[in-house]
């Protein structure tokens, strides 16, 4: 009976660790309208802290996948992403995007993703409102705003299926 009520009470105590611990899943959302598109831009503005240069804000979430907003008002770091396509509509303004090449400075930023100060060797091509970009896996690329104003995309990462060829 005593190794039961032990039992009992680490179960209880060890519960609320577990759920504590265990990795925030976005809410579903999948549907957003122009107007809570504006909204985001203005919130992605007021929060930006410094002179950060990429503001995320969520906009479809259905997991695996999430479409968010990001205001680029400065050049990122350069990214390769390993384990995932990155899809890009841009919403507004102008800018540049380089893919290719190799990262300058390499560093791991966690399990599947890389960053650099630049890339050296990369394609350039301009970006404008309207235009889409899909960045294979393991592709380096960064986007630099253009003329002196923010550049705001909708982007999306695509896992790889597990039986992709």
């Amino acid at each position: 009976m005593r190794a039961l009520v032990a039992l009992t009470l680490a179960a209880a105590v060890a519960a609320p660790v577990a759920f504590a611990q265990a990795p925030a899943t976005p809410p579903t959302k999948t549907f957003t309208s122009s107007s809570e598109v504006q909204a985001l831009i203005q919130k992605a503005k007021a929060d930006r802290k410094g002179d950060a240069p990429l503001v995320a804000e969520p906009i479809l979430s259905l997991a695996p996948y999430r479409a968010q907003l990001e205001y680029r008002p400065g050049t990122s770091p350069a990214a390769v992403h390993e384990k995932d396509t990155e899809l890009m509509y841009v919403l507004e303004g102008t800018g540049t995007i380089v893919t290719g090449g190799k990262l300058v400075e390499e560093k791991r930023t966690n399990a599947n993703n890389l960053s650099g100060t630049s890339i050296e060797g990369g394609k350039p091509q301009a970006l404008a409102k309207g235009d889409f970009v899909i960045v294979p896996e393991n592709t380096p690329h960064q986007i630099t705003p253009g003329g002196g104003a923010p550049i705001v995309l909708m982007t999306m990462h695509a896992p790889r299926p597990v039986n992709w060829p």
